[in-house]
């Protein structure tokens, strides 16, 4: 029994749903072992995440780098290709962005620097995403390797950057000078006040906006239907007259330009410099988003959401019930990559014999 013997509100919102419950059915078995209360810890957690307004823009600011991840992961899932990449893409597309500041703050206007340094992540994280999508396509290496390899490269390439050229002089922290304001990126609070001194940014606006372009592009397009078709079977689209490697090399370097601009909200819109690690497993997170999100834009919102919102209420719980650490939430990420991805058609067909069954 698979996916497609279901309907398509189905497949799209109850079998998620199903597997998002499952791991937080297990998640919550594992607090009551920590000898906390499961439905106390969801309070506290809801409430630091959702209903406090300082907590929710903590949430949407999470989410906004989420977003970006998770399309970077699920525009190359439509082609058929699992970039796990991404992770250091962003970190490229941070370096991007950064060298496009630091050369130019100091004499542009922010309405014309902030446009550029973007840019500059967009580009800096298609390169990086080009050589395993040439790789993929040209010479049969497989993306999933060569996009884990790259990873690695990234992480040792900004090391030697950051440490070598990056950090002022009489400095002793491993990062950037700081951003003069005008490439800092505006904030929502002036708009929405409620929300209190949260980095919650206009990125997440543009990250709206990305998913909104990303469903157009994908199903209203003729590039779209071409990405779909070789996702689904590349023998047929070649025989349609679909150029295959064209579309994998142009697809992995969109996923980069993705992931790149995931750097953004956390770079411009937050700390205002340059540091080791800071994607901080993001592009990772891309990967479970896409997966529960099935790849459609109101699926990564609403997952993109949810990953922002165990950040922030896990860490006021973490707070609060000491017995609880940190590293929990790290194992419900994890549980929910499992249901989501590699148990995805778990309640298949159990659902499938359900619809099926013919009232007496």
């Amino acid at each position: 029994m698979n996916q497609t013997d279901l309907p398509r509100w189905a497949t799209a919102f109850a079998l998620p749903l199903l597997n998002l419950l499952s791991a937080l059915l297990v998640a919550a078995g594992v607090i009551y072992l920590l000898g906390e209360s499961p439905l106390e810890s969801l309070g506290i957690l809801l409430n630091a995440a959702v209903f406090n307004p300082e907590g929710l823009g903590y949430t949407l600011f999470y989410a906004a780098t989420f977003i970006f991840t998770g399309l970077s992961v699920s525009i190359a899932m439509q082609a058929g290709l699992f970039n796990i990449g991404s992770e250091g893409q962003m970190y490229i597309g941070g370096l991007g962005l950064t060298l496009v500041v630091l050369a130019l703050d100091a004499s542009l206007p922010g309405w014309a620097l902030i446009p550029l340094a973007m840019l500059g992540s967009a580009v800096f994280g298609a390169a990086w995403a080009f050589l395993p999508g040439y790789l993929q396509a040209k010479r049969g290496s497989h993306v999933v390797v060569t996009t884990i390899m790259f990873n690695f490269i990234a992480a040792s390439l900004m090391n030697y950057v950051i440490v070598s050229f990056l950090i002022p002089a009489g400095e002793q922290n491993t990062a950037s000078r700081v951003f003069a304001e005008s490439a800092w990126l505006p904030k929502l609070n002036g708009i929405l006040p409620i929300l209190g001194e949260t980095p919650l940014n206009i990125s997440f606006i543009l990250a709206l906006l990305a998913l909104v372009i990303y469903g157009l592009a994908v199903w209203r397009t003729t590039w779209g239907y071409q990405l779909r078709a070789t996702g689904l079977n590349q023998h047929a689209a070649h025989y349609a007259g679909i150029s295959i490697s064209k579309t994998i090399i142009v697809t992995m370097m969109i996923s980069g330009a993705l992931a790149g601009l995931g750097a953004v909200n956390s770079v411009m819109g937050s700390t205002h410099y340059l540091n080791l690690n800071f994607p901080a497993g993001a592009g990772f997170i891309g990967i479970a988003i896409a997966l529960m999100g099935r790849q459609h834009p109101v699926g990564i919102l609403l997952s993109a959401i949810l990953f922002g919102a165990l950040i922030q209420g896990g860490f006021d719980l973490s707070l609060e019930k000491p017995t609880i650490p940190p590293e929990t939430f790290i194992f419900i990420q994890g549980l929910i990559i499992l249901f989501c991805g590699a148990m995805e058609n778990l309640y298949a067909p159990a659902l499938s014999a359900l619809l099926k069954r013919k009232p007496s």
